[in-house]
């Protein structure tokens, strides 16, 4: 089985990133590009960012935690397609498959977040007390929704084509909506308690306090996130065990 997850894994890293190293680069600026973008346009309208006086770093933290669970479930909810024609050999099968893409995109976003945050750190010269356990278990969030979720919609997507056109109408909002681009607590009641069950708030709060040791994120629940992915997760599977000769023969 490992060998199999690793030659699949070699297999997407030749056809999303090219066979040179520098096709990593493009995984690099897309979220550098959204970060400056964001930095730009509201740094013309505010002096400072809701948190600290990098915006920079404050859109990083929201960005790069976002963009890790949006990068897991997307690839993941096309592993079968992606893989199968491979799937027909008795070898490989639909669980190898959605393991490598998991790995891979994990990988490839803690990659690009130990390169973005200290490369963002060094440039404005920003002193900060980094918790490295509260930014770990942001990214497991994220990773763990992302999984369960992908999994859930790898199933969806292959029996009803047309959900992957409502899902994508159903996403377009979520950048908003997570606290990404502002935080959770100044978001006023009523609608801070409705924003509370949206599970993406809770790793972006949890990588936030992470990198700033001022912010106490007391409404992260670790439990609320993990319970989610991991309904979805089983959910998933076991709809993946029971459909997925059909959907790699459909």
């Amino acid at each position: 089985m490992i060998q199999t997850v690793v030659a699949l894994m070699l297999r997407e890293m030749s056809a999303t990133y090219g066979r040179s190293a520098l096709g990593y680069l493009w995984a690099i600026l897309e979220p550098v590009a959204g970060i400056l973008l964001l930095t730009f346009i509201f740094s013309l309208a505010f002096r400072t960012p809701s948190l600290g006086t990098s915006y920079p770093l404050f859109f990083a933290t929201g960005v790069l935690p976002f963009m890790a669970y949006m990068d897991v479930s997307s690839k993941i909810s096309v592993a079968l397609r992606f893989s199968k024609q491979l799937l027909f050999y008795p070898g490989v099968t639909y669980l190898d498959a959605l393991i490598a893409r998991l790995i891979l995109n994990m990988l490839t976003q803690i990659m690009i977040a130990a390169l973005l945050f200290p490369l963002i750190l060094t440039m404005y010269d920003i002193n900060v007390i980094i918790d490295m356990q509260s930014i770990a278990m942001g990214y497991l969030m994220a990773f763990s929704l992302g999984a369960g979720v992908g999994t859930l919609n790898c199933f969806l997507l292959s029996v009803f084509p047309v959900w992957e056109r409502a899902w994508a109408i159903l996403n377009r909002p979520l950048f908003i909506v997570s606290g990404v681009i502002f935080l959770f607590d100044t978001v006023p009641l009523p609608y801070r308690d409705w924003m509370w069950w949206n599970p993406l708030v809770h790793p972006i709060g949890s990588v936030r306090q992470g990198i700033y040791a001022t912010y106490d994120a007391d409404y992260v629940s670790y439990v609320f996130v993990f319970s989610i992915a991991a309904v979805t997760l089983a959910a998933g599977l076991l709809l993946l065990r029971r459909y997925h000769r059909d959907i790699v023969n459909f």
